[in-house]
């Protein structure tokens, strides 16, 4: 844990990259007791002026004679490389690490948090590193969460729709630079992915298994169950990469233990910490992913009766991948980190 200090030094490691530039902006905004901050980035990025509270911070290129005294706290928001690397790295010099990585989610002496559903998991850190979820399994979790306490979830079947700046800035340009060809009837050119993303959609997320799933698919199943304490949970998922810019959506049915009717079930979501009910056919409300652009919260509507199975419940649920997805999870771990719980 944390020593305790008025304001504490803190590096993240790929400052400029989508999910570090949205970090900076969130501790800016909720004032994060910054003593000092230490950026950290490649060759190219180094010497770069980042702002955060105030103040400019120049990026450093990380390397493997990196010192990193001093910090109290880091993030990682890199490439799976780096968090192999760096976060034992990090974590034998005393410094907490909350890792963005899947790398670490499984094991069983790191905990996996999304701290408005499991912030206890933070009471024990014994290799000094904490793992963030994957973006697509933490607005999942914040869904499930209330519907589990009321009525006991069986079963999920979930299908998602994923913005490609969940792959990062390069996926974000191609889809610009894709988008803008053919409006001018040019050549396409699909280079982060492998197929053209743009007016698309690919059904794959990560590498395939034997059996056909998608790693992406097989984080969400085995995530959701680590977060949840609930080894015995069936969830099944489908990953779909979709022409979004920002925010991943989810289609979501749930097979419960109990009877819970939709307003009931409206009312528990509504009353979780960081969700947001958006939801009235009549008035066509719904969330999209305009409406959880550089918000915080998780949205969920479309919550309607699922009359094929006993006790189903079929939910709508969007949230900002950037954010709750990564940076925002990051910034409220350390915040309860700071706290002491």
């Amino acid at each position: 844990m944390l020593n305790k200090k008025t304001a504490y030094v803190l590096a993240i490691i790929g400052a400029t990259g989508a999910v570090g530039k949205e970090s900076l902006d969130i501790l800016e905004e909720r004032k994060f007791p910054l003593e000092s901050l230490r950026l950290f980035g490649s060759k190219r990025s180094a010497g770069e002026a980042m702002t955060c509270q105030g103040k400019e911070w120049k990026v450093e290129e990380l390397t493997p004679t990196s010192s990193f005294g001093g910090v109290d706290l880091a993030f990682i928001s890199a490439t799976d490389a780096i968090s192999r690397e760096y976060g034992p790295r990090l974590a034998a010099a005393g410094v907490v690490v909350i890792d963005d990585s899947a790398i670490f989610r499984m094991e069983a002496d790191v905990p996996l948090v999304v701290p408005e559903v499991n912030p206890s998991a933070l009471l024990r850190i014994p290799r000094g590193i904490v793992s963030i979820p994957n973006c697509t399994t933490t607005p999942l979790v914040m869904a499930l969460k209330p519907l589990h306490e009321a009525a006991g979830v069986k079963r999920v079947v979930v299908t998602t729709f994923q913005s490609v700046s969940g792959t990062g800035s390069a996926a974000m340009n191609e889809l610009l630079d894709q988008t803008r060809a053919l409006m001018s009837f040019r050549e396409v050119k699909a280079d982060v992915y492998p197929y053209q993303i743009a007016f698309n959609l690919l059904p794959h997320i990560g590498s395939f298994s034997e059996g056909g799933d998608c790693s992406e698919e097989v984080k969400i199943r085995c995530e959701t169950q680590k977060i949840l304490d609930a080894p015995h949970l069936r969830v099944t998922s489908t990953t779909v990469r979709v022409p979004v810019m920002r925010c991943h959506s989810e289609s979501v049915n749930v097979e419960l233990e109990r009877p819970l009717k939709p307003n009931e079930a409206r009312a528990a979501l509504a009353a979780m910490a960081g969700v947001i009910v958006y939801d009235d056919p009549r008035k066509q409300l719904y969330p999209m992913p305009l409406d959880a652009t550089g918000r915080d919260e998780v949205f969920v509507g479309r919550v309607r009766e699922d009359t094929t199975i006993a006790n189903g419940l079929n939910l709508w649920v969007v949230s900002d991948n950037l954010r709750k997805g990564a940076a925002l999870n990051a910034v409220q771990i350390a915040e309860c980190l700071v706290r002491g719980r």
